[in-house]
């Protein structure tokens, strides 16, 4: 509003401030710019919207949970809030009370259906997107009961037999119940989430389904609760909520004032309608149990009213047709390969997202790498579907924009355009072309003068660049990214015919690769060493994991690259907590995905300590098979982002990928540089396929022999084959004829 222009607001909120003995926000502000980099966006606007949400919930969970500890919790509050617990987190100055500790959680969904119910550690299911959400327990009737968040163990599992399920299973004293949820769809095209409990007891007993006003992040309103007539139908709020089979037998609701439903489950009437003004209702659907007799009740919530517009959701044998399937020796590798499989494409409808809640929105920072595991994993498909929506997310003057401030988004969205059409063999879309264009000269115009006195001259201006670097600064990854953009434009538009257009772009990718290196070579005389820090001004910390993007995924510099090395030491011997890279800005915790990218360069490298990391990341997981963004280093859960992470899935299959077949710049195409020598004795043949490279699509098989290892190979090639350069862990590396299809290797000739 033209007003805030010249109304001296700023000294009228100064003022007040200090009137009331506040500290002025205006000047506090100023202070807080100082510690960053001077930039048109102090911060974008959706990470400050994300943030107010999660903290406005926070303030309501410190307002209601530590009030209320006779309530049953979900299983982060019962460990946060238990002072005997290593997750425990002290709150006496804490303004919002906010899950740092176990967020864990797992998606179950149906191919093309956005919807995506999250199971939290101990079966809570959540069905609908940031609701409520749906416990069960037993109660004996002795008084003892079994409540899930509770336990101090329980097995859960993800079951990938047909299509994604969770089960829970827990039991004390007599008492067991397992949890099963999962997604379906209707004859009618509805999808549902349908959750089964199998309950039983030693002694007379009730199972009991509750609903409860919350979920992994805290607390969410539920006003009124209503049960149908038949007894077989929730409705929360006025909206169909749950549908039981068999109908429920006892039913009770209580409120906030009057406590959780939990307290009132002996209570002799019985409610089947109850209301919250604080919205703080909860139900409890109870079914009785005979000793020694097993109870199954199915609960489903309805997801969708018809089948999804622009996909059929629910067909998991077709989504999953032609997929690079991986075989291995490892039943864990196994496991996690396919459940990062299973977590791309339930993740990938149209958007990619980098995860079922906390994140359940696009960046193109996010999406290129999930794009990328994707490709890798042959659902081309839907990878193309993603990528042809980016032209809608680009601005008039080329930027492909999902956040402000992120000067990154460009060079991703352009390398993944060409990586697709690489892959694919393929000129890029119609479509496409135009928006390379604008998003080429927009990192041109982007970039700032050659000619500044400065350290950041030629550069892309200061931004946030990956957020969990630091504060706005002069970013080498936004400029990796840039460069790399510039010259996939260029491959782009050559392939498109403009061959004029496509000179001028590698002319001033060059330009730009020289302003980044005069940079890093007066970073090296400023800090004594060859390496890459975060930016220009920044010293060696653990920012500087972002600039290792020229090594992987770029390929930008050779694999034993003397910055890039160095970076890779530094950060081994000084960001390594529990084998794991531990981010300590943002983030403060292990992360998966940042660990892996260590990984990939040393697989460039090849250096043995690769296989060390994936084996860390490997133990990382979660028993479903997912990785939350940032891992706490005592509780092993989640601390920081959501509760499985996409980016983290796409980054193992490209890592199992790469370890078996990786292309290099120069030509090569690397086979099982990433194997490590256990792998390799003598059993079952080790197979991936059909997997994409830049060369042309390839099934892979090595059969360790007990007198020899045998590698046989199928291929399309999209023109001249690669050299294929075979590295076998303990073998002398040899080079063969891509045309031969088969190599065999005695293992007396080992050295």
């Amino acid at each position: 509003m033209v007003w805030m222009k010249w109304l001296p607001w700023r000294f009228a909120v100064s003022r007040l401030a200090r009137r009331h003995g506040f500290l002025d926000p205006v000047a506090l502000m100023a202070r807080l710019r100082g510690f960053t980099q001077p930039s048109e966006v102090a911060e974008p606007i959706e990470l400050l919207r994300a943030g107010v949400v999660m903290h406005a919930r926070g303030l309501i969970n410190s307002r209601v949970i530590q009030h209320n500890l006779d309530w049953v919790w979900p299983f982060w509050v019962e460990r946060q809030f238990d002072p005997g617990d290593v997750s425990f987190v002290p709150r006496a100055f804490s303004i919002t009370h906010i899950n740092l500790t176990q967020r864990n959680w797992t998606a179950v969904g149906l191919p093309d259906c956005p919807e995506l119910p999250i199971v939290d550690p101990r079966g809570l299911v959540t069905p609908l997107y940031d609701g409520w959400s749906l416990d069960g327990w037993i109660r004996a009737d002795d008084g003892s009961e079994l409540l899930a968040s509770r336990t101090a163990d329980a097995r859960q599992v993800l079951d990938l037999a047909d299509g994604v399920a969770v089960r829970t299973d827990c039991a004390e004293g007599g008492l067991a119940l397992s949890m099963t949820a999962r997604a379906e769809r209707d004859a009618e095209g509805r999808v549902h989430c349908r959750v089964d409990y199998r309950a039983t007891a030693d002694r007379p007993a009730a199972a009991i389904v509750s609903l409860r006003p919350y979920n992994p992040e805290g607390i969410s309103f539920v006003h009124r609760v209503d049960l149908s007539a038949d007894r077989r139908v929730w409705t929360v709020d006025g909206d169909e909520a749950a549908r039981f089979d068999p109908p429920v037998e006892r039913h009770h609701i209580s409120d906030y004032r009057a406590g959780d439903v939990h307290i009132h489950l002996r209570d002799l009437d019985d409610q089947s309608t109850g209301s919250c003004d604080l919205g703080m209702a909860t139900a409890a659907a109870m079914f009785r149990l005979e000793p020694g007799r097993e109870r199954r009740i199915t609960v489903r919530t309805k997801l969708t009213a018809a089948a999804t517009q622009a996909h059929e959701a629910g067909d998991w044998p077709a989504a999953l047709t032609g997929h690079c399937e991986a075989r291995l020796p490892d039943a864990q590798f196994q496991f996690l390969y396919d459940a990062a499989i299973h977590t791309l494409v339930l993740h990938a409808w149209n958007d990619v997202v980098p995860g079922p809640f906390t994140y359940k929105r696009f960046w193109f920072r996010d999406a290129a790498f999930i794009v990328n595991g994707l490709l890798a994993a042959n659902l081309i498909g839907r990878a193309e579907r993603a990528i042809d929506r980016f032209p809608e997310r680009q601005t008039h003057a080329g930027y492909f924009h999902s956040q402000d401030g992120e000067w990154d988004s460009n060079g991703q969205a352009l390398w993944i355009m060409q990586r697709y059409c690489a892959l694919t063999g393929t000129a890029p879309k119609e479509s496409w072309v135009r928006p390379i264009r604008r998003a080429a000269r927009w990192i041109g115009r982007k970039r700032l003068s050659d000619a500044l006195p400065a350290r950041h001259a030629g550069l892309l201006p200061a931004g946030f660049s990956a957020e969990h670097l630091g504060p706005n600064d002069f970013y080498y990854w936004d400029d990796f990214w840039g460069v790399a953009g510039l010259d996939s434009a260029a491959v782009l538009l050559r392939a498109a015919g403009d061959a004029e257009a496509a000179e001028t772009l590698k002319h001033d990718s060059a330009a730009f690769a020289a302003a980044i290196d005069r940079s890093l070579s007066a970073d090296g005389e400023r800090l004594g060493r060859a390496a890459l820090p975060a930016s220009p001004y920044r010293r060696l910390d653990a920012g500087a994991v972002g600039s290792i993007v020229c090594g992987y995924p770029l390929q930008q510099v050779a694999p034993t690259d003397a910055r890039l090395m160095a970076t890779i030491e530094f950060l081994l011997d000084s960001c390594f907590v529990d084998g794991g890279f531990f981010q300590d800005m943002t983030h403060s915790g292990i992360n998966a995905y940042l660990t892996l990218h260590v990984a990939q360069i040393l697989m460039r490298a090849d250096d043995p300590r690769a296989f060390d990391l994936l084996r860390t990341v490997a133990r990382l997981a979660s028993p479903t098979g997912q990785w939350p963004e940032a891992i706490h280093p005592g509780t092993g859960g989640g601390c920081m982002g959501d509760g499985q992470h996409v980016w983290a899935a796409a980054e193992w299959v490209l890592a199992i990928r790469n370890a078996f077949l990786r292309e290099e710049a120069d030509g090569r195409l690397v086979i099982a540089a990433g194997l490590p020598a256990a792998w390799l004795a003598p059993g079952e043949p080790l197979r991936i396929g059909p997997a994409p490279t830049t060369y042309g699509t390839v099934s892979l098989s090595i059969e360790p022999g007990e007198d020899r290892i045998t590698v046989t190979w199928q291929a399309r090639w999209h023109g001249q084959p690669p050299v294929l350069d075979i590295r076998l862990a303990g073998h002398v590396p040899l080079r063969a004829d891509a045309e031969t299809g088969r190599v065999t290797v005695d293992r007396a000739d080992a050295p």
